[in-house]
């Protein structure tokens, strides 16, 4: 085992108000442990897990980021182990009379000069790959269609240098998804905006199969009906003459993609997509800032940011309203909130399922404590717009695009949205990646940097051992963020070719 490189027994609290903090050291420290300030651990206590720091009354509130992360089931003394099972969860804030607009911070001066390499798209966006995207409109063509993909990768792409592959934007529904329902609205315009992606370079294929509920005709831009190969066309006659239409329609738009070429272009061409996945009790304290501080960097650069996940974020929800733009981004933020907790307490849920096993074995006792660790990677720059699911970003700044937090669906709704880069931090570590953009991993602790070199691509927990601060790694993930959007710089998911299937969210009726 890789050995602690904090010798000394080290814990962070983060708020004089917390009457809690974590332990730094890996592998956690044994019972009988001494910290500098004098407390003795009575318990083993885990890396990122809490230990009281002064005698905590049972039914009192027990705080972490200043805030109420719950109240103690029984009484608990300095020193022990707050585990997840020693604190009661509160409710979730109010969505009635929030503050909205009230905390804006004050303008910070713009960043010029930052640039990347991308490909610029006819409409004006730009891209941080060059890849051929083909749209399914029905389950039932998958297979068809990724059998197709095989083929236009080892006979086609050869001869299209500059395109980086082709990817199959496929699902998994078929005619008995209710698509003439008005909450279908979101995987169509899912569906719709994806192919719009700027990584796809405006360069829109469908294969459908011609019976399907969902048309392929709603999902290309009008005048563009030529794009679309129908698998019950009497035309063809045969499979392989099925899968030789769709690669004649391919090779026409490789050979427009192959002339795209990489050019300089201001970092406020980005549109960058900020996520969590296995998140730990340091996710809030080393990872979060450091994306929130770089965050801050590219909306100073004039780039558009977006971080997600409501279940993730609903504790926090009184202050996104207060560093709403105005009083219609708060409210549109209400109003996002208000439909997820509707659609969960129709699947007889709430946001206190979000919490996963390797969430509670990384430190964090509840929803609570995560929305608060995972709301900071924001930044802190004002809250300019707000997306509803698989809408596309038309507005520059931080926006909040409301999603699932399901990494892969929350993933593909930021692809919608536009998103051509993804950082996503992650204390348990995971191989998540996506095919149609670049995705960094951001580990928060040291000991899962060095254990997984190569997963992870940047080492935020140096700033829970005092190597660096917060606003150090901001600046060094902000630069990573521009190479990597450059092709200077592959994640590592790319170098291996890890790439995880697209996951559409629909909250309509399967027939």
């Amino acid at each position: 085992m890789t050995h602690s490189t904090v010798a000394e027994p080290r814990y962070i609290k983060l708020n004089a108000r917390d009457n809690v903090a974590i332990v730094v050291n890996d592998f956690g420290l044994p019972a009988g442990s001494r910290f500098a300030c004098g407390l003795e651990l009575k318990s083993f206590v885990p890396q990122g897990h809490k230990t009281a720091l002064v005698d905590i009354a049972e039914g009192a509130p027990i705080l972490r980021y200043g805030e109420i992360i719950g109240y103690a089931v029984s009484a608990i003394r300095a020193g022990e182990w707050v585990d997840e099972a020693r604190i009661r969860m509160p409710e979730a804030p109010s969505l009635d009379n929030l503050e909205i607009a009230t905390s804006l911070p004050p303008a910070l001066p713009p960043l010029e000069g930052y640039t990347f390499e991308g490909y610029r798209n006819p409409d004006g966006s730009v891209g941080t790959k060059n890849i051929l995207a083909i749209s399914t409109s029905v389950q039932c063509v998958r297979g068809t269609v990724e059998y197709a993909v095989k083929r236009i990768r080892s006979e086609l792409l050869p001869k299209y240098p500059n395109v980086n592959d082709v990817v199959a934007l496929t699902h998994a529904f078929g005619c008995g998804a209710a698509f003439n329902t008005p909450e279908a609205l979101v995987p169509i315009r899912t569906l719709q905006n994806l192919a719009l992606n700027p990584n796809f370079g405006g360069e829109v294929m469908v294969v459908g199969l011609g019976c399907e509920k969902l048309a392929p005709e709603r999902l290309v831009p009008e005048g563009a009906e030529n794009s679309i190969v129908r698998m019950q066309d009497e035309a063809f006659v045969g499979f392989r003459a099925i899968v030789d239409g769709i690669i004649k329609m391919a090779e026409a738009r490789l050979t427009v993609l192959n002339q795209r070429q990489r050019e300089t272009c201001p970092a406020s061409e980005l549109v960058v997509g900020l996520q969590c996945g296995g998140s730990d009790a340091f996710s809030g304290v080393t990872a979060n800032p450091a994306v929130g501080f770089a965050a801050d960097l590219l909306v100073r650069a004039g780039a558009t940011v977006m971080f997600s996940e409501v279940t993730e974020v609903r504790d926090a929800i009184q202050f996104m309203t207060r560093r709403a733009i105005n009083r219609d981004v708060g409210l549109a933020l209400v109003r996002e909130m208000a439909w997820y907790d509707a659609y969960l307490t129709r699947g007889g849920t709430d946001r206190s399922a979000n919490t996963t096993p390797g969430n509670k074995k990384g430190g964090l006792a509840n929803i609570v404590e995560k929305a608060l660790g995972s709301y900071v990677k924001s930044g802190s720059s004002p809250i300019s717009g707000v997306l509803a699911p698989g809408e596309k970003a038309n507005t520059k700044g931080m926006l909040f695009a409301a999603t699932p937090a399901g990494d892969f669906v929350c993933g593909t709704l930021q692809l919608a949205a536009g998103m051509t880069v993804h950082v996503f931090t992650t204390g348990r570590g995971t191989p998540y990646g996506l095919q149609a953009a670049p995705v960094i991993k951001v580990a928060t602790r040291s000991e899962l940097a060095r254990r997984w070199k190569d997963l992870i691509d940047f080492d935020a927990g140096r700033i829970a051992t005092n190597e660096m601060t917060i606003e150090e790694a901001g600046w060094e993930l902000f630069r990573m963020i521009l190479d990597v959007a450059s092709g200077r710089l592959k994640p590592w998911a790319d170098h291996w070719g890890i790439h995880n299937d697209l996951a559409l969210f629909n909250p309509a009726p399967v027939t």
